[in-house]
């Protein structure tokens, strides 16, 4: 034993007359009588932990209590009438050269990672909440410190074959050692042991000392592959290479045919095990779905009008306002509707490479926001339909709003001198005003002009900043996307006016990719999808092991004064806890200015062919297109027989 004995209120045991003539006696030297002391508190402690409550259950939340009860019939957003039948198509825009969406090397297809089900399946109505998919049920003690799921014996995976715990084990073994690192490095370190107990039941061991939220969703959300698939051909069957072979999976469907870079289709699978789950009534309500590549979105939108493909989800403005004007419009064969989205809007916009030298100085990266005016790009490319996004969790409880108060100013006061002290005495920082008039605003520019000659970076006799070792102020826009052209070259344009030699560089799908995973730009368009129920992700997002690797890290962000923000929301056992910390890595993150805000829609835009019908209660976090949407048989076999579709 490390340290002396105590009592229960704390104080040292002392070694009275009588206690130690009866140890003499007995013949017990002190040290024998502290290893058995030792012994008998692990005893105990042992006796403690089995003695743990277990909890079994249907499913699992992060916070509160589950809404739907163990048995019940559907979730309450669905249609459980909807017919199956028909088929949905809608466009994807660039190219793809294998079916493997776990590697980083080349473009995936789409929906190739849908093929693969988790133990566990999201509510669409409930944030963090989660029900059992391929495991019947879950059983954790209330420590939380290992999870026991029982696999459904019904599961299956597409061949016939039963989805086993050795499967379910092999596929988190194998995304650790082929997965992509940032993922693997994480989840080892807090997952360090999965086992098969028996044929359909496996469990997983979290690692001490660490926060407990989301380790079991983890592991409830991780794909499931076939083991007896991939080690059939372990050398070509890998997850971090390409491939055009499709794996083995056990969701509602599979692929029937493609075309590279042209279409992709998968069928339903008449054979799908878990059809009528209570997860599932309601859901994968098509017998097919096609996906139609197009090389930009111009081609993507006629093809929309011909009837190629007949549902569009719509996130380009000037597409929304003036393109769909077209016959099928007006004879009411298509449909124009803005759904609602309750979801966090994704964190988007200009992002800074804080890797690059020229942009370590922050008075750089602040005059570089300025240059952009969302004003005028709102008013005068995009019609006016979007507002202006600020935080990282706009519009939702987790937004820093104001001066920091209670158990938030509480959590930033800790960090101690690693934090900037203007995030404890200012409001957060907000995107800039500007004016809607003049696609340069003179008096933010002005004020950024300032702030690199602060930074070093003076107007030579050329007009060029540079600094005072003679290199210049360059700053290179990357992007693949024709639409953006608009937008970003405006930009530039300001960014040109403060003498910055900016310039705007669109190269093709494949250039993109490669140059966006490896961290090759200066300035991308990007962003960082958010949570309600933010976690274990953010380590990816922000944390400082991942930073260099992480494909979620598009600007390299991390730092003393956001580990410890992480910590602590991956730490929160309540709402309360987990709003003060978010609130606090939210005002610090957007301290940095490590991206130039952009826009926010809060709704989805979508246009259809009049074939397709939604449910009444469309739940707020997700759209559902492909597995809650339906065709009406009746309404698709009358734009055929009008001629509206072939």
């Amino acid at each position: 034993m490390a340290h002396m004995p105590t009592q229960p209120g704390g104080r040292a045991l002392t070694t009275r007359p009588r206690a130690a003539t009866r140890a003499r006696a007995l013949d017990i030297r002190p040290g024998v009588m502290l290893l058995f002391a030792g012994l008998l508190l692990m005893a105990l402690a042992g006796i403690a932990r089995a003695e743990e409550t277990i909890i079994k259950s249907h499913g699992f939340s992060e916070f509160g209590d589950l809404k739907y009860p163990e048995g019940f019939a559907h979730f309450d957003y669905v249609n459980p009438d909807a017919p199956k039948g028909g088929e949905l198509s809608y466009a994807a825009v660039g190219t793809f050269d294998n079916l493997n969406p776990f590697t980083r090397k080349g473009r995936a297809a789409a929906r190739s990672a849908d093929q693969y089900e988790s133990l566990l399946f999201p509510s669409y109505d409930e944030p963090a909440s989660y029900y059992g998919l391929v495991a019947e049920s879950l059983e954790y003690p209330e420590s939380q410190d290992w999870v026991i799921f029982n696999i459904r014996p019904e599961a299956r995976f597409s061949d016939g074959t039963p989805i086993t715990a050795e499967d379910v084990v092999f596929s988190h073994e194998l995304l650790l050692e082929q997965g992509l690192k940032s993922y693997a490095e994480a989840v080892r370190k807090r997952i360090p042991k999965a086992e098969a107990l028996d044929s359909h039941r496996v469990k997983f061991h979290f690692a001490p000392d660490i926060p407990r939220r989301a380790l079991i969703t983890q592991v409830g959300g991780t794909p499931i592959f076939s083991k007896a698939w991939f080690m059939a051909d372990p050398e070509k069957r890998r997850l971090d290479e390409p491939r055009l072979e499709q794996g083995i999976g056990s969701a509602p469907y599979v692929l029937d045919s493609f075309d590279i870079n042209r279409r992709i289709t998968y069928r339903r699978n008449p054979d799908y095990w878990g059809a009528d789950l209570n997860v599932n009534v309601g859901r994968n309500n098509y017998d097919s779905i096609r996906v139609e590549y197009y090389t930009d979105t111009i081609a993507a939108m006629e093809g929309f009008k011909a009837g190629n493909y007949t549902l569009r989800q719509e996130n380009n403005s000037k597409s929304w306002a003036t393109a769909y004007d077209f016959p099928a419009i007006e004879k009411g064969h298509v449909i124009k509707a803005e759904l609602r989205d309750g979801d966090v809007p994704s964190a988007s916009g200009f992002v800074i490479n804080m890797d690059r030298p020229q942009f370590q100085d922050i008075r750089v990266r602040a005059a570089v926001q300025l240059a952009f005016n969302f004003e005028w790009t709102n008013e005068s490319l995009q019609y006016g339909l979007f507002q202006q996004r600020h935080s990282f969790w706009q519009g939702t409880p987790l937004e820093a709003t104001g001066l920091p108060e209670g158990r938030e100013r509480e959590v930033l006061e800790a960090l101690g001198d690693a934090l900037d002290p203007a995030v404890l005495s200012e409001e957060p920082v907000s995107a800039h005003t500007s004016s809607p008039d003049r696609q340069n605003d003179r008096k933010n520019l002005r004020r950024a002009m300032k702030l690199l000659d602060e930074a070093g970076w003076a107007v030579d006799g050329d007009g060029i900043r540079r600094n005072g070792a003679g290199e210049t102020l360059r700053i290179e826009f990357l992007s693949d996307e024709p639409t953006l052209d608009r937008i970003i070259q405006p930009f530039v344009d300001n960014l040109k006016v403060m003498g910055i030699d900016a310039r705007y560089n669109r190269v093709d799908d494949a250039q993109f990719t490669l140059r966006r995973r490896d961290r090759d730009f200066d300035m991308i368009m990007g962003g960082y999808p958010m949570s309600l129920q933010p976690s274990t992700g953010l380590y990816q997002q922000f944390g400082s092991e991942a930073a260099a690797y992480s494909l979620f890290n598009p600007s390299g962000v991390h730092g003393p004064d956001i580990e410890p923000l992480i910590d602590g929301v991956v730490a929160a056992s309540t709402t309360e806890e987990l709003q003060a910390n978010v609130r606090a890595l939210d005002r610090v993150l957007r301290a940095k200015r490590i991206m130039v805000p952009t826009w926010y829609l809060g709704k989805y835009w979508v246009a259809y062919w009049d074939k397709y019908s939604y449910p009444e209660n469309l739940p707020p976090y997700a759209l559902g297109l492909e597995d809650l949407w339906w065709v009406d048989a009746d309404r698709a076999a009358a734009l055929k027989s009008s001629g509206a579709l072939r």
